[in-house]
């Protein structure tokens, strides 16, 4: 314990020392650009040669983010602004001498990894609070990515909006010409007719990954910071109208069940949004489907953590960062505290598909507070009693960044097959304090009640963050007493008193090589305890005196684990059962990754040494083949060996195979192919999904899905056929 502490102010000590003062201020006179009234609607190709395009000033001289934070734009770039009574226009010209060849673009996939390949995107505050961000972004190819932020922390990166953009690739750079309609974005009512909203233009040139920005913002934070953001005027949209979105659909599969007879289906359902105002929202669904989903990919889970799936289906995606209260972890935050986690609802244990009869989800944000609540109704099957689902989230806003609220969810379950009706509910209060441009506290408190008595305990946190341009800090205390159960939410250990913490350094000299971009080292400490007991059940510190990283975007790592374990009862990762006891022992992990916007790219990782009372040796690494934007083939493998491991000292190799590609004939009409084999168990996963968008977000679907594994000395298999048509109208 006494070295735990140690590790854990040293590493705050080495953060702090380096970044104090680093971080600048907004301008106090923000940047403006103007917009310009035009009376015709323009023609959408990505050319920009309308006569309308020469009315508007541009606005120019971008800034580096990265590498060279302050210093001008090694390639420039030009924004102009249009509207209309339907559209808000943006045309941009990414200028670069090097022309098409400088062009990086791995896939054509919508809502993309904005740090892999070239990017340009418009990032605005309709309500210009300084909180609220809608992001509107595109490739050189067309690929589209939008998402909507708030306070630079809570993201709704899978929101899909209705808008159109096209580019065009130019032999002195590329263009882009986008047209958003009013009705898509968020903005108050104006009693003038007058706005003046935030706005933000970002660039990513991944050729030499240099991040531009032209309202400029330190590189600790990220675009949707819009306290840095400059000021879009000269604006008079249209007042804001409810308006009617509706989605039906019908649906054809074809299921077949361990080698029995084809079983055709046809069903439709769809779902309905009212957007009643700028600030509400209301969605009903009716008959819900996700066939279209993407599958969930397999992991072995070697660790005492419960493995989170995220959410992909895309009605729980909508607005999921208003519901997505919690602690929520992340690559150096093993635990999660979720009160509400929507892959409770429509699916069962194991991830297989349950019947959503209807459901309703309102959601209101405003400058002072935001609301939403949510009622879904799940049928019954022939092993699953049918349950009515209940979520209401409130917060506040606070001063200029901060927030205080509570979630509260309900589980109705019925009495069925011989059990008795459960009921669960779980109330949170929670709050965001901003305690500096580099400081943040957030924190959780909660309560779960249950028909079980003894399903009913607590669970909290407290998130402390520090980041600045010259590194960071963190330390996350929780608490999940044993009998803490959220069954519409999410916690990744129960009946642990936690405390995850870490310390890092980003260090960039002007003597380092040009290759050369940052050295981060770090160290992440984390200590478990029994709640109830008080004993300690896990400590580790994770040791990075090495962090390369690249200017072309790659990394190299090594970490030093020594960790302790004490387990109280059988644990059994991967079928190898190993017997209550303390361990103690040292792992070692390297890993290293390559420029991702290349048409070859690779990720390597290898960690060895001690595990309980054996050894593991464990490798995994991918390669990703993009010859040209329109195809790309990706090949996984992961490798864990067991060597003297458990009560039967076993020695077991378990095997991870996956094979994934995309071909796309352009960015609305695309074919996925994915396959992955598991040694234990002997599992199989194959999906293949044609996806075409033959009008903005109105899709045919044809998706062929098939699994299979062993059970109890048994071969099961299932195969579906799926063939799905939605059409977006609107009112």
């Amino acid at each position: 314990m006494k070295s735990a502490l140690v590790f854990l102010v040293l590493g705050w000590l080495t953060a702090l020392a380096g970044a104090a003062q680093d971080v600048f201020k907004p301008d106090s006179v923000r940047r403006r650009v103007a917009a310009v009234h035009i009376a015709q609607d323009l023609k959408i190709d990505g050319y920009l040669d309308e006569p309308a395009w020469q009315q508007a000033a541009a606005a120019k001289s971008f800034v580096q983010v990265e590498p060279l934070q302050g210093q001008p734009a090694g390639f420039d770039t030009e924004v102009r602004v249009l509207y209309n009574h339907y559209y808000l226009y943006f045309g941009i010209f990414c200028r670069d001498s090097v022309g098409k060849k400088a062009i990086r673009v791995p896939d054509l996939r919508r809502d993309f990894d904005d740090e892999e390949q070239d990017v340009v995107g418009v990032v605005i505050d309709g309500f210009n609070d300084k909180r609220n961000a809608m992001a509107f972004m595109v490739n050189p190819y067309g690929s589209q990515r939008d998402l909507l932020a708030f306070d630079d922390m809570m993201f709704d990166e899978d929101w899909d909006g209705r808008w159109k953009v096209r580019t065009h690739r130019l032999d002195s750079g590329w263009t882009a010409e986008f047209a958003i309609p009013w009705h898509t974005l968020r903005y108050p009512k104006a009693a003038d007719g007058e706005y003046v909203w935030g706005i933000n233009f970002v660039r990513n040139r991944r050729a030499s990954n240099e991040l531009t920005a032209w309202s400029p913002y330190p590189r600790a934070f990220s675009v949707f910071r819009m306290e840095y953001a400059g000021e879009l005027t000269g604006i008079r949209p249209p007042p804001p109208v409810p308006n009617v979105q509706v989605t039906p659909y019908v649906l054809g599969t074809n299921d077949r069940y361990n080698n029995s007879a084809w079983q055709p289906s046809l069903k439709a359902g769809g779902e309905v949004k009212w957007a009643i105002n700028s600030n509400s929202v209301l969605d009903l669904t009716f008959n819900t489907d996700f066939a279209q989903a993407d599958a969930d990919r397999q992991v072995n889970n070697l660790s005492r953590f419960s493995v989170f799936f995220p959410e992909r289906r895309q009605f729980f995606l909508e607005n999921a960062s208003l519901f997505g209260a919690g602690l929520l972890g992340g690559d150096d935050i093993q635990m999660q505290i979720q009160p509400f986690f929507s892959r409770r609802i429509g699916l069962d244990a194991e991830g297989n598909p349950l019947p959503i009869v209807a459901g309703a989800r309102y959601v209101h944000r405003s400058l002072t507070h935001n609301y939403g609540a949510m009622l879904m109704r799940q049928g019954g099957d022939a092993a699953h009693a049918p349950v009515t689902y209940a979520v209401g989230r409130y917060s506040r806003n606070i001063g200029e960044q901060n927030r205080i609220g509570g979630i509260v969810t309900y589980r109705d379950e019925e009495a069925r097959y011989g059990q008795p009706a459960n009921r669960n509910a779980v109330a949170a209060a929670d709050a965001f304090v901003r305690l500096s441009p580099s400081l943040s506290l957030n924190a959780m408190v909660a309560q779960s009640m249950d028909t079980d008595p003894t399903a009913r305990g607590t669970a909290a946190f407290a998130q402390l963050d520090y980041n600045t341009n010259h590194g960071g800090a963190f330390i996350v205390p929780a608490l999940v007493t044993a009998g803490f159960d959220a069954k519409t939410g999410f916690v990744s250990r129960h009946n642990v008193m936690a405390i995850n913490s870490g310390a890092f350094l980003n260090i960039r000299k002007e003597r380092f090589p040009e290759w050369l971009r940052a050295l981060e080292p770090g160290i992440f400490p984390e200590i478990y305890f029994d709640a109830q007991t008080r004993c300690l059940q896990e400590f580790r510190v994770s040791v990075n005196p090495v962090w390369v990283t690249l200017q072309s975007g790659g990394f190299l790592g090594v970490f030093f684990d020594p960790t302790f374990q004490r387990l109280d009862d059988t644990f059994s990762p991967v079928g190898i059962d190993i017997q209550p006891g303390s361990y103690r022992y040292l792992r070692s992990n390297a890993m290293a990754g390559s420029d991702p916007s290349k048409k070859v790219s690779y990720f390597v990782f290898t960690s060895w040494g001690g595990y309980y009372d054996g050894r593991l040796w464990s490798k995994s690494g991918s390669v990703r083949l993009s010859p040209v934007p329109h195809f790309q083939m990706n090949f996984s493998y992961e490798n864990n060996r067991f060597r003297s491991v458990g009560v039967r000292r076993e020695n077991a190799d378990v095997h991870l195979w996956s094979i994934e590609s995309r071909v796309a004939v352009n960015p609305r009409l695309q074919l996925i192919g994915f396959y992955q084999f598991n040694s234990s168990a002997n599992r199989e996963v194959w999906n293949v999904r044609l996806s075409w968008e033959f009008r903005p977000l109105s899709f045919v679907y044809l998706v062929f899905n098939r699994r299979g594994f062993d059970h109890l000395n048994e071969r099961q298999n299932s195969s579906h056929l799926i063939g799905k048509v939605t059409y977006l109208k609107q009112f």
